[in-house]
């Protein structure tokens, strides 16, 4: 498509690259949608696998990261076997490009490495749509995270 930028997406591998990361949570998270800095960055970002979206000229467009093992427990109710999909950010001047698609794609394949069969996420309830289209599957009731309604959804890998 002429006119679209370029971008690719990898895992987060150096601490430049998580600071891109954070940065682009802290855009879309903290600055549009005004959840508290505080419950943006917590405990699991260290172990978590972060995936990077970024411009061909080294823009970051956008990120989102994997849960996997006792981190992920708790929101994948116990089961080993199941990663946890979470604090997925599109930078707006990127969005309606695909890159929230390819950032969800890439950290199916980081669980699918990591021997997982399902990622599970908790889809602020405006995404469910999203989320729909990619396979994801919404169950259980509609709980608020950070004030912000949500819904968890699953996919078998």
């Amino acid at each position: 498509m002429s006119g679209t930028p370029a971008y690719t997406v990898r895992v987060a591998e150096d601490p430049a690259d998580l600071e891109a990361c954070f940065a682009v949570r802290k855009e879309v998270f903290v600055g549009e949608q005004g959840v508290p800095e505080d419950l943006e960055y917590d405990e699991h970002d260290a172990g978590a696998a972060h995936v990077l979206a970024v411009r061909e000229d080294g823009v970051p467009l956008g990120t989102g990261r994997l849960l996997f093992g006792a981190a992920a427990a708790g929101r994948t109710g116990g089961d080993p076997a199941v990663g946890s999909l979470g604090r997925l950010a599109v930078a707006r001047e990127a969005r309606g490009l695909g890159v929230g698609v390819a950032l969800v794609r890439a950290i199916e394949e980081a669980a699918r490495a990591r021997g997982l069969t399902a990622v599970d996420l908790h889809a602020q309830t405006q995404a469910l749509g999203f989320y729909e289209r990619l396979g994801y599957t919404a169950y259980g009731a509609e709980e608020l995270e950070a004030g912000i309604p949500h819904r968890s959804m699953r996919r078998s890998l």
